[in-house]
């Protein structure tokens, strides 16, 4: 009988510890555990699944699957703690720009440049939708 030993939990040292979802086949293009773990990094960066399965090469769709299979609840509470550490990231972000504002700069026909100021009210709004609200609850973290 072969016994094998359980995967040492990814990102140990922070909040973010999980072990590993198994894989079923191994792909050079799958969800390896590095993959998973820079997942999780970039989910807790940006709050948003789409964005964060981008930035490591997968699909949203696929992540999601990733987190139904057996053997995912690790990852899963991961992926809980992770959303909601970068959807309240993102709002402070936003809330920074409400409070000191944005500088955008224009280069004008002929050379000439237009500086302007003031709270970039588009992020704003998107940071107080009430789906990216940093404390909402929700059925995946109650």
């Amino acid at each position: 009988m072969e016994h094998r030993t359980p995967p040492a939990p990814l990102l140990a040292d922070t909040g973010l510890a999980f072990t590993p979802v198994p894989g079923q086949r191994h792909r050079a293009d799958g969800w390896s555990p590095e993959t998973q773990a820079n997942f999780i990094r970039a989910l807790s960066a940006m709050g948003s699944v789409g964005q964060a399965a981008k930035a490591v090469g997968m699909g949203r769709r696929s992540a999601y699957r990733l987190r139904d299979r057996p053997g995912a609840a690790s990852f899963a509470a991961a992926w809980d703690r992770a959303i909601s550490m970068g959807r309240t990231h993102q709002f402070s972000i936003a809330m920074d720009r409400a409070i000191n504002g944005v500088t955008i700069v224009r280069v004008m026909k002929g050379g000439a440049v237009d500086v302007s100021g003031g709270p970039d009210m588009d992020i704003v709004r998107s940071a107080l939708r009430e789906d990216a609200a940093p404390l909402k609850a929700t059925k995946d973290t109650v």
